[in-house]
C-alpha cells in the first residue's frame, strides 16, 4: 500500500479521510509479541514469509480501524475490507477478535515505550530530571498525534475493551508504567519543584490528557512538534517551584 494516497480498501470502509500508514508496521518483530512487557528491539533486515507479510497487514489494516472506530464500531469485516481479504481469513491468522485487539494494543505499548526510551537513552549522561521528564513527555505525545496507528489504537481502546483484554492490557503496560512513575519521582525528589501537590495524581492527569490528544489533534491546530513543546512546557512550568 502506498503511504502517499488512500487505498481504495480503505475509501470503501468509510476511512478515506486519513492516510493508511504502514510504516508503523515494519518496526514489528516478525511472530508474536510473547514478552510484551519489554520494549521493542528494532528490527533486523529480513525477508518475511507469504504468512508473516499477510500477518503484518492484517495489524495494519486492524490498527488502522481500531484507531479511527473503537472497539465498540469495529468489525471484522471493516479489518478484512481494508486488508483486503475475506473476514473468515483473518481466523488463520488470528485466533478472535479479541486475540487480534490484544495484540495490535501490545504492539502500540512497546513501540511507544521504544521511542520515548530512544529518545531518553539519547541524551547527555547526567541530564537533570526537567528535562528527561520533557523529552519523555513530547516523545509520547508525538507517538499519539503522528499518525501512528497502533499507538493511537492503544490510547483509544484503553479503557473501551472487555474486561479480560483490559487485564493483559494492563499487564502488558506495567514496565512502561514504572518509566512514568520514576521520571515524575526523580522530579518531585529534585528540590526544583512545588512540594505542596500530589505528583501521583499529576502523572495520571498528564497521561491522560495526552491520550485524549488523538481524539481532538487535527493538523490545523499547529505542528506535532509545537505542541509537543507546548505541552511539556505547560506541565513542567506548572511544577516549577516559585521564586
Amino acid at each position: 500500500m502506498s503511504a502517499n494516497r488512500t487505498p481504495p480498501a480503505f475509501r470503501q470502509a468509510g476511512l478515506s479521510d486519513i492516510r493508511h500508514q504502514t510504516s508503523s508496521a515494519r518496526k514489528i518483530a516478525k511472530g508474536r509479541h510473547d514478552d510484551t512487557t519489554a520494549p521493542m528491539q528494532p528490527p533486523k533486515e529480513q525477508t518475511l514469509t507469504k504468512s508473516e507479510a499477510t500477518r503484518l497487514k492484517i495489524l495494519d489494516a486492524a490498527a488502522f480501524v481500531l484507531a479511527r472506530k473503537g472497539y465498540a464500531g469495529t468489525r471484522l469485516d471493516d479489518i478484512a475490507r481494508v486488508a483486503e481479504m475475506k473476514a473468515g481469513s483473518l481466523y488463520y491468522y488470528f485466533s478472535s477478535r479479541e486475540d487480534l485487539v490484544t495484540e495490535v494494543m501490545s504492539i502500540g505499548v512497546n513501540q511507544t515505550s521504544m521511542a520515548v526510551s530512544d529518545k531518553l537513552n539519547a541524551l547527555p549522561q547526567g541530564c537533570n530530571s526537567g528535562t528527561r521528564l520533557r523529552t519523555a513527555l513530547e516523545a509520547h505525545l508525538l507517538c499519539l498525534i503522528e499518525l501512528n496507528d497502533y499507538a493511537r489504537a492503544n490510547s483509544k481502546l484503553n479503557g473501551q475493551v472487555p474486561k479480560s483484554i483490559q487485564l493483559q492490557h494492563n499487564a502488558n503496560e506495567a514496565k512502561y508504567g514504572k518509566l512514568w512513575r520514576k521520571l515524575f519521582r526523580d522530579l518531585e525528589t529534585s528540590g526544583t519543584v512545588r512540594s505542596d501537590i500530589n505528583f501521583s495524581a499529576i502523572r495520571m492527569f498528564t497521561l491522560g490528557a495526552m491520550a485524549w490528544a488523538v481524539e481532538w489533534y487535527r493538523p490545523e491546530n499547529g505542528s506535532p512538534e509545537k505542541l509537543a513543546r507546548d505541552f511539556s512546557t505547560f506541565v513542567l512550568d506548572g511544577l516549577r517551584r516559585p521564586d
